[in-house]
């Protein structure tokens, strides 16, 4: 299984960025899927998630500005991020819980990670 991110990049404040994940190899069931980023000196941190029946989980400093969607028919999920502040600037993950196999319990797994700059 391979969670595949892009969309990352450089915008000044106030910008909007979209980010987008793809998960593909051997996927019976994805459950929540999401985005975590992690800062320069600072550790890893839940910025939003979505279950499969479409519930989300967010961050407070996020909330407003940034929206999580997900396609399950294409095992993606979305990332939409307005009105972005230097703050936001980190390594964006994408998360999933994936059931590889009939029967068997989830996985946790990663993407590459995708850069956010905001900066003017």
């Amino acid at each position: 299984v391979q969670l595949v991110e892009s969309g990352g990049g450089l915008v000044q404040p106030g910008g909007s960025l979209r980010l987008s994940c793809t998960a593909s190899g051997s996927i019976i069931r994805i459950e929540r899927m999401g985005w975590y980023r992690q800062a320069p000196g600072k550790q890893r941190e839940l910025v939003v998630t979505i279950s499969s029946g479409g519930m989300t989980n967010s961050e407070d400093s996020v909330k407003g500005r940034f929206t999580i969607s997900r396609d399950n028919a294409k095992n993606t999920v979305y990332l939409q991020m307005n009105s972005l502040k230097p703050e936001d600037t980190a390594v964006y993950y994408c998360n999933a819980e994936i059931m590889r196999d009939a029967g068997q319990l989830y996985s946790i797994y990663w993407g590459q990670g995708t850069q956010v700059t905001v900066s003017s």
